[in-house]
């Protein structure tokens, strides 16, 4: 089960009530304490809960909109740190490591292609089916981190997301300076590469070390820790093709053999992981985009549409059309 740090909703209340939403109901609804930010949350209910907030408000932007209003102050002692750096990237590439303290139920990445960056965001958690409110609440903060690392040079060159797009996705460029792209592979910020070289403002070097070393000591991973580790990996891996055990295990710079006991003492399996993370995304994109099934194979890392259909069918006893169909016909 995943968690969330209960700072992850600082503002929540005054946002609610800014909403119309009686903030105590809500947390009571998905079994949340009123006074929340002191605890870990489980992952699922902070899902369910701004999913929840998002239907009672009737505004499909609640996500977003929250991200915005809350800003950078719930990354705490994390945020600290990345303001020590150097530079904007050296400050991204910490947020990359660290970021599981804060959330170890999802995955920030940053990437170079063609000249762009990419910082990119994924809720890992396998358990939560549609997951737009809590993608869009983070694309919000990132912005807003974004931001303050660069001030006015701060200019994206789009959003992508993963989701389908909603009625009114005009007002998106209002709140974000520009209009997403959904229905994309993956969750990002794309933004010109060479402002990951832009100088940030140096401080307290003694401060940044104990920052760094407190973070150190959150971000200790444990063996039973790695088939969590390792769904994450094969989320980002799978978009770019079949991912084998000898793949995982090269990125971990241990053998096959090694992996495969390791996750076997968890009592769990490299082809049991990938199963679980391969059908939770497949529920994930057939529920939340509008891609075709041929798409969907292609993003799972299979060869054809075929393959996925057979699994999926095992999965669920169900093809993954007749799976389609019967979501659609339930209440969101």
């Amino acid at each position: 089960m995943s968690t969330v740090r209960g700072t992850a909703l600082l503002g929540f209340k005054a946002f609610c009530a800014s909403q119309g939403i009686d903030p105590a109901s809500a947390l009571a609804a998905v079994e949340l304490p009123e006074d929340p930010l002191d605890a870990r949350l489980s992952g699922a209910q902070f899902n369910a809960l701004i999913d929840l907030c998002a239907q009672r408000s009737h505004n499909p932007l609640f996500g977003v909109q929250f991200g915005l209003r809350q800003g950078t102050q719930s990354l705490g002692t994390l945020l600290y740190a990345m303001r020590s750096s150097g530079t904007v990237g050296e400050a991204l590439n910490l947020l990359t490591r660290y970021f599981h303290i804060h959330s170890d139920g999802a995955l920030v990445q940053l990437e170079r292609q063609a000249g762009n960056a990419l910082l990119l965001y994924d809720v890992t958690d396998g358990t939560f089916i549609s997951v737009r409110q809590t993608v869009e609440l983070a694309m919000g903060i990132a912005s807003c981190l974004l931001r303050e690392l660069l001030g006015h040079a701060w200019q994206p060159k789009s959003l992508l997301l993963r989701h389908s797009a909603p009625a009114n996705r005009l007002a998106y460029r209002a709140l974000l300076g520009v209009a997403p792209r959904f229905d994309s592979p993956v969750n990002a910020w794309v933004f010109d590469e060479s402002l990951l070289t832009t100088p940030l403002s140096t401080t307290d070097a003694r401060y940044q070390q104990l920052a760094r070393q407190h973070i150190d000591e959150l971000a200790r991973v444990t063996l039973e820790e790695l088939p969590s580790y390792l769904q994450k990996r094969l989320r980002n891996e799978l978009a770019h093709g079949p991912v084998t055990l000898h793949d995982m295990a090269e990125y971990m710079m241990i053998s096959p053999r090694t992996l495969q006991r390791y996750l076997r003492a968890q009592g769990s399996g490299f082809q049991a992981l990938l199963d679980q993370t391969r059908r939770s995304m497949a529920a994930r994109y057939l529920c939340d985009s509008s891609l075709s099934l041929t798409q969907v194979a292609g993003l799972l890392g299979y060869a054809d549409l075929s393959a996925f259909s057979r699994a999926f069918t095992r999965w669920n006893g169900v093809s993954p059309q007749q799976w389609k169909q019967r979501m659609q016909h339930l209440p969101r």
